[in-house]
């Protein structure tokens, strides 16, 4: 079966890094789109950055220049760097994938989802 397993969450200070891992279980991320979303208590499922087949990225304004995705076929993962967080970035960050688009990065275009991993932003 597809499934995108996440992996690299945990407690970061405010300014720190994290690499979030989506390693792909049951297909090749290569003939995939893979989109990073994250949810906030009490907030909506947002993309924070997703990459085409074809490898148009978006991001939006919250996170452009802070966070990027890239894909390493040979390991089969898509990673997302974030950098310099904010206590407004905590979240869980889902990974996931769907085979017949080439691009877009709302929450209905995506049909394979992974269970997410938390990022907790705090001093």
């Amino acid at each position: 079966q597809v499934q995108p397993v996440e992996s690299g969450g945990g407690l970061v200070q405010p300014g720190g890094s994290l690499r979030l891992s989506c390693a792909a279980s049951g297909f090749r991320v290569r003939g995939y789109a893979i989109g990073w979303f994250r949810q906030a208590p009490g907030k909506e499922r947002e993309g924070v950055s997703c990459t085409s087949t074809s490898g148009r990225t978006t991001y939006p304004d919250s996170v452009k220049g802070r966070f990027t995705i890239s894909r390493d076929s040979t390991k089969n993962t898509v990673y997302l760097d974030v950098n310099n967080l904010r206590p407004e970035d905590t979240a869980v960050y889902y990974c996931a994938a769907e085979a017949f688009m080439g691009g877009g990065c709302r929450q209905p275009d995506y049909k394979y989802w992974g269970q997410g991993t938390q990022v907790t932003v705090s001093s």
